[in-house]
């Protein structure tokens, strides 16, 4: 099965290939604005759909596309990537001392339109409480500017995680036992 990934994100891409999948890169060029009343699970989930399908209307037929989309949410909040260093702050100084949940959504599309999964993954991250010297530390180190919710848990933002209910790769960008497990058990072309 040819498998392509609808996205430009260097995590997913690098989870991919440490996992041995084959595949090929198409970024979509969807927009990922939640919608009025949106719920953190429902937008990651709209997204990578949008995603997929975007990309599956140009692939050749019976290729498999792969869209995905993480975000954070703090209570109700949807944390996106951070528009700047006084929001990845905002962001950081939210999720300090308390439990928040990644979700990632995840379509399968077959092109042209066939969508084959649609689902996703919740991981909840305990962050010790950070004092403020230490978020703007992070935040001058540049790495929460292209990460929901402000932080990358296999770089410097580890040493805040106290606990992980779910999986770790989720918290990445990608649940790769969760796109294996639904790979493995689609149908051959």
């Amino acid at each position: 099965m040819r498998l392509i990934l609808a996205s430009s994100s260097p995590r997913r891409r690098e989870l991919l290939e440490r996992a041995g999948f084959q595949f090929d890169v198409r970024p979509s060029h969807i927009e990922e604005i939640p919608l009025q009343g949106e719920k953190a699970e429902e937008f990651a989930r709209r997204i990578a759909r949008e995603k997929a399908l975007e990309v599956a209307l140009a692939a050749e037929p019976g290729a498999m596309i792969l869209g995905a989309d993480t975000v954070v949410a703090s209570n109700k909040e949807i944390l996106g990537k951070p528009e700047g260093p006084s929001d990845a702050k905002r962001m950081l100084q939210m999720l300090s001392g308390r439990t928040h949940r990644v979700m990632t959504g995840i379509c399968l599309v077959r092109a042209p339109r066939t969508v084959e999964a649609w689902t996703h993954q919740t991981t909840f991250v305990t962050f010790r409480e950070l004092d403020p010297e230490e978020i703007d530390r992070y935040v001058a180190s540049g790495e929460p500017f292209d990460k929901a919710g402000a932080y990358a848990i296999q770089g410097l933002a580890s040493r805040f995680v106290t606990c992980i209910e779910g999986c770790y790769f989720n918290v990445v960008g990608l649940p790769v036992p969760l796109v294996y497990d639904i790979i493995k058990s689609l149908p051959p072309t």
